[in-house]
């Protein structure tokens, strides 16, 4: 085991050199991607259909290149989950990224490349650890297993030489031996299918090991962990694993679940690491301990343009290369990548909290937001009130969704209707939601506005659900699984009416 922690270790102090140098020089990395991905390109379908081989500049791709959806990119996609090679990308392709998303129930299926999976997704698990040692030198985690709950994945169905799955299922399929060598359980049940018999098996067969750090969403992460405790009627996770550092998390948004993971961990010795990592492609990586800012990730074959939040709905939107951007301002993600993405728009968006180098935070989704009386409201926004006033009130939170009331007929003003799940619930109902409502007006001034003196929004309604209401939820719409999430906001009632339902 020492000569194994020395050897990745020697393996991560070079990566680390690359990072330094895309963070001194990030134009002229992205520079050097840019013209890479379009020279590899050139005599694809794609390549030969955009004449990709006479692009010289940035400004040409711009002219020539059209920002799609994956609905647009689809027709090329399908040639290739249909056995067709050489359309978006030269590269074979026989692996695919499966995401249901948030917003419909449409699966799309993402081409993942050698290149990819090589270049970004591994190269983001050797930065993650990289610059995690940066900021814990003294850091044990080799000495310990690591648990990464994975998603599943199957041959797929439309031709039989290739798989699809959960982004998590298709890294931990084709991990590298020294990878494999540090984690707990077997990737045979990592990968399986039933997530119940999933849960409890990693619950069992690690309770016992020596678990050092986890690389998880924390909704399953949460969902593991109270199992355990129940198993071994232990008050918290350090009397099981007491040796445990850190968690490696991505997904969805921390905020909302960070004190409940205290309890999980009470001690300033476990860390809390963000990663940004999709289906897509790996992109951000948490580079300082104690914030939620990641640094963007350069190298990874992934080109990255920006359209400003407030060009998205015109017809011809301002769209930006990195060098474009402004502090503070958030941004729909539009990439160009080593699959066979062309100028695709991801549904994310971003902010940049540093230019220097290059930092971001998510705030939410290009659909994902409450917009129905003109608050803008984000998840970001929704987020960073709820955890305040649970800070206020003690209260933990698991899992929540919020939706707006329209006007009604009988000229019933608008308003927000949020579905809680507490862990803990507030000391003071009423309390919590005058706080809510009140960080919300603090941080969101189109929200403010609508909600003076009542004129346009009144006071959010809120319910509390029992313990396990979404998992239920998600259980029952088919919806278990890594890649899938509880919707946080929604313009529409259609996941607010569908849980009411049921209460």
């Amino acid at each position: 085991m020492g000569l194994f922690n020395f050897a990745v270790r020697e393996l991560l102090k070079r990566r680390y050199s690359g990072i330094e140098q895309f963070m001194l020089h990030p134009h002229d990395v992205q520079d050097r991607v840019f013209h890479s991905l379009i020279q590899q390109a050139s005599k694809t379908e794609w390549g030969k259909r955009y004449d990709y081989r006479t692009i010289r500049s940035y400004d040409e791709y711009t002219k020539r290149v059209p920002v799609s959806t994956y609905e647009q990119l689809y027709p090329f996609i399908e040639k290739i989950l249909l056995g067709n090679q050489n359309v978006l990308w030269p590269s074979r392709i026989t692996w695919f990224s499966k995401s249901s998303g948030t917003t419909n129930d449409r699966s799309k299926y993402i081409p993942v490349s050698p290149e990819a999976l090589k270049i970004c997704h591994y190269n983001g698990g050797k930065d993650l650890l990289s610059l995690y040692f940066q900021n814990v030198p003294k850091s044990q985690i080799f000495k310990g297993k690591n648990i990464g709950i994975g998603g599943t994945y199957k041959r797929n169905h439309m031709h039989a030489d290739s798989y699809m799955g959960d982004v998590s299922a298709v890294i931990l399929a084709n991990l590298p031996f020294w990878a494999q060598f540090a984690r707990t359980p077997s990737l045979k049940v990592a990968l399986m299918s039933d997530w119940e018999e999933k849960i409890e098996k990693h619950a069992r067969l690690t309770l016992g090991e020596d678990v050092a750090s986890i690389s998880g969403v924390p909704t399953w992460t949460i969902i593991l962990m109270e199992r355990i405790l129940e198993i071994t009627g232990k008050q918290n996770m350090l009397e099981v694993w007491p040796d445990f550092e850190v968690f490696f998390h991505g997904a969805v948004a921390f905020t909302p679940y960070r004190e409940l993971f205290k309890t999980f961990f009470p001690s300033d010795q476990v860390h809390y690491v963000e990663t940004y990592n999709a289906s897509e492609g790996f992109f951000g990586i948490q580079d300082q301990l104690g914030t939620g800012d990641m640094l963007l990730m350069l190298d990874y074959g992934i080109f990255y343009e920006f359209i400003p939040i407030d060009e998205l709905e015109k017809e011809n939107p301002l769209i930006l290369p990195l060098s474009g951007v402004e502090l503070g301002k958030s941004y729909a993600m539009v990439i160009s990548t080593n699959s066979g993405l062309w100028r695709y728009s991801i549904g994310d968006t971003v902010r940049f909290v540093s230019v220097a180098p290059y930092r971001i935070r998510i705030t939410g989704r290009t659909k994902h937001f409450i917009n129905v009386f003109g608050e803008e409201l984000v998840i970001e926004n929704a987020e960073t009130a709820l955890s305040k006033a649970c800070e206020k009130t003690e209260a933990l939170v698991t899992n929540f969704t919020a939706g707006p009331i329209f006007f009604g007929a009988d000229k019933q003003k608008g308003g927000h209707e949020w579905i809680i799940e507490f862990s803990k619930q507030p000391n003071d109902m009423d309390r919590f939601t005058h706080l809510l409502d009140e960080e919300l007006r603090a941080i969101n001034s189109d929200y403010d506005a609508k909600r003076y003196k009542d004129m346009a929004l009144l006071m959010p309604k809120v319910h509390i659900v029992p313990q396990d209401t979404f998992y239920q939820w998600m259980k029952r719409r088919g919806k278990l699984g890594g890649q899938n999430k509880v919707p946080r906001l929604s313009n529409s009632r259609e996941f607010l009416d569908d849980l009411l339902k049921d209460l």
